[in-house]
């Protein structure tokens, strides 16, 4: 089985960029999203500010495995504008991310190379003038278990400094944690082995504790 890809490299914080030629300005502003619905949200934003530019191009990819991204051209001719933004995205390697480039006509058409080289010179400025980040997929676990285990589930969960999100009583004692996505058979692993008496190279992770669950959700 390949490794969970739950790694994945976004923006620090929002940035613009800009290019200009032959009178049309090219402003690109990039921006973390969590949703393709955040990012219609920025886009609304940004054309209400600039509702007197001709084009409102963009990019945008969610996710570490590539799949959920989209481009626009805005009415630019096609292939000339979203798809170099998009471009810009995957050769910085980035994901959780959008990009709208704003263009303001100057009165001179740039043909189909000169509109390529702007919308992907404008991206890359932004993305140039970004500070990155390291982030991580979460999912969620809660864990339900007798007052009986309460020292050793406490203790394999402060030892991990895991992070802990609820903490109360249903009405036996419940934990919903936010762990990282590759680590959280790990944690359930660590657990059993604590309540078992076993090393975690001997527990399958399939094992089965009286007043005890585990529920891992995405």
């Amino acid at each position: 089985m390949q490794p969970l890809n739950d790694e994945y490299k976004t923006l620090q914080s929002p940035s613009t960029g800009i290019f200009k030629d032959k009178g049309s300005k090219f402003t690109a502003y990039a921006f973390e999203i969590e949703s393709e619905a955040e990012f219609k949200e920025k886009l609304v934003e940004i054309k209400k500010e600039h509702f007197k530019a001709r084009h409102h191009c963009y990019a945008y990819t969610i996710g570490t495995d590539g799949l959920n991204h989209r481009y626009n051209d805005d009415g630019e001719p096609s292939g000339t504008a979203g798809i170099p933004i998009y471009n810009q995205i995957r050769s910085h390697e980035l994901s959780n991310i959008g990009i709208v480039v704003v263009r303001y006509f100057g009165g001179i058409k740039l043909g189909v190379s000169g509109l390529i080289n702007a919308y992907k010179n404008a991206a890359r400025d932004a993305l140039e003038n970004a500070e990155t980040k390291t982030k991580y997929i979460e999912k969620k676990i809660e864990i339900r278990y007798s007052y009986d285990h309460t020292g050793e589930v406490m203790k394999v969960i402060n030892d991990g400094s895991y992070h802990i999100i609820d903490n109360r009583y249903d009405p036996l004692p419940l934990l919903i944690l936010k762990v990282r996505a590759s680590k959280t058979e790990v944690l359930k692993k660590q657990i059993l082995s604590a309540l078992l008496k076993r090393d975690v190279a001997e527990i399958s992770g399939d094992e089965v504790i009286e007043g005890l669950k585990i529920s891992i959700y995405d």
